[in-house]
C-alpha cells in the first residue's frame, strides 16, 4: 500500500483547522460579549449597578450587611488616607479601607488615581467660576448687581453681570480644562476600564441587570 505524504499532511491540516474552528466557536458561545451602553447616563448606571453588587458582597463578607449597613465598614474608619485640596480652597477626602474603596479598586484598578481625577473633573466648573470671581470687571459688575433691588429689572440688566458672565465663563472653563488635561485623560481612561469591568461582572450574573431594578 502506498501512502501519498503530501495528501496525508493536507488531511491533517484540515483536521486541525476544523478542530480550531470548533474550539473558537465554543469559546465564543461560552463567553458572550457584554453589550456596552452608548450613552453616558447608561455607562453611569452600569457602573453604579456593578458597584452596588461589589459593595454588597464586601459588606456580607465582613459581616456588616444591613439594613442599614454599618457605615464605618462601608466608608472606612479613622483619618482619611486620600485628600485633594481644590483651587477653590475646599479639601475632599476619602478612605481606602471601606467596602466602597474596595469596589472602586475592583472597577477602576487604581483607587487613588481615580479619586484624584474624579475630584478634579467634578470640580472643573466651580474652579472656572472661582477664576471668574477674580476678574476685576466681573467683580465690578457683581457689585453693581448687588446694589440693585431684586425686583428692579432695569437695574439688574444695566449692571451687565449676565452678559459678562456669558462671555467670560466659557473662556475660564476652557482654561481650567486645559490645566487639568492629564486629569481628564486619566478620568476617561479609568472610567472606560470601569465600564468594561462592570459589563463583565453583570453579564456573568444569573439574572441580567435591567435599569430600574437595582441588584441585591
Amino acid at each position: 500500500m502506498t501512502i501519498n505524504v503530501p495528501s496525508l499532511r493536507a488531511a491533517r491540516r484540515t483536521v486541525v483547522a476544523v478542530a480550531l474552528t470548533v474550539l473558537l466557536a465554543a469559546a465564543c458561545t461560552a463567553r458572550p460579549r457584554a453589550a456596552l451602553p452608548a450613552s453616558e447616563q447608561g455607562r453611569t448606571d452600569l457602573i453604579a449597578a456593578a458597584q452596588q453588587i461589589l459593595v454588597n458582597q464586601c459588606l456580607k463578607a465582613r459581616g456588616a450587611a444591613g439594613p442599614p449597613p454599618r457605615q464605618e465598614v462601608l466608608f472606612g474608619t479613622g483619618p482619611a488616607e486620600l485628600s485633594v485640596t481644590l483651587a477653590t480652597g475646599y479639601t475632599v477626602r476619602a478612605h481606602t479601607d471601606g467596602c466602597l474603596a474596595e469596589a472602586h479598586r475592583h472597577l477602576y484598578g487604581e483607587q487613588e488615581r481615580w479619586f484624584r481625577a474624579q475630584v478634579a473633573v467634578n470640580n472643573l466648573r466651580p474652579e472656572a467660576q472661582a477664576r471668574l470671581r477674580e476678574d476685576p470687571a466681573y467683580r465690578a459688575a457683581l457689585a453693581r448687581r448687588a446694589a440693585c433691588d431684586d425686583h428692579d429689572t432695569g437695574c439688574i440688566r444695566a449692571s451687565g453681570l449676565q452678559r459678562l458672565r456669558d462671555r467670560l465663563e466659557p473662556v475660564r472653563l476652557a482654561q481650567v480644562r486645559a490645566a487639568h488635561r492629564d486629569d481628564i485623560e486619566t478620568y476617561n481612561r479609568l472610567r472606560d476600564r470601569a465600564v468594561q469591568r462592570a459589563a463583565g461582572l453583570l453579564a456573568a450574573r444569573p439574572t441580567p441587570y435591567r435599569k430600574g431594578n437595582p441588584p441585591s
